[in-house]
């Protein structure tokens, strides 16, 4: 569910000042972009939506959500949108964050 060697890296990469707001930052920006899904209206674009998330949640870690994400968005840019699972999508995000935030321990970090 959570790519915890693309989380090392990243905070490898960042340094754990920055890869704490780098979390913060995420989890707030999905969490609002998610909630464009959780009621979605004729004018959101659904296949750009999915792209930012996949995007997204691939950076920090979130493999499952990301290739649900990727999925929907293959689906939506072949004129499929509609048979678009949201559920599904929202619901792993909502299991990916808790494993996240769940196994975001130092001893899991500094594995």
């Amino acid at each position: 569910m959570i790519d915890w060697n693309r989380v090392r890296n990243l905070r490898d990469e960042i340094g754990i000042d920055a890869f704490e707001e780098v979390v913060d930052l995420f989890i707030e920006e999905v969490e609002t972009e998610i909630e464009k899904l959780r009621t979605p209206d004729e004018a959101l674009d659904i296949e750009a939506q999915l792209h930012f998330l996949k995007g997204s949640a691939l950076n920090l870690g979130f493999a499952d959500f990301s290739d649900l994400c990727h999925r929907g968005e293959g689906a939506a840019d072949k004129g499929l949108a509609a048979e678009v699972d949201l559920v599904e999508i929202l619901n792993c995000f909502d299991r990916s964050k808790a494993a996240f935030l769940t196994g975001l321990t130092p001893e899991v970090i500094n594995a």
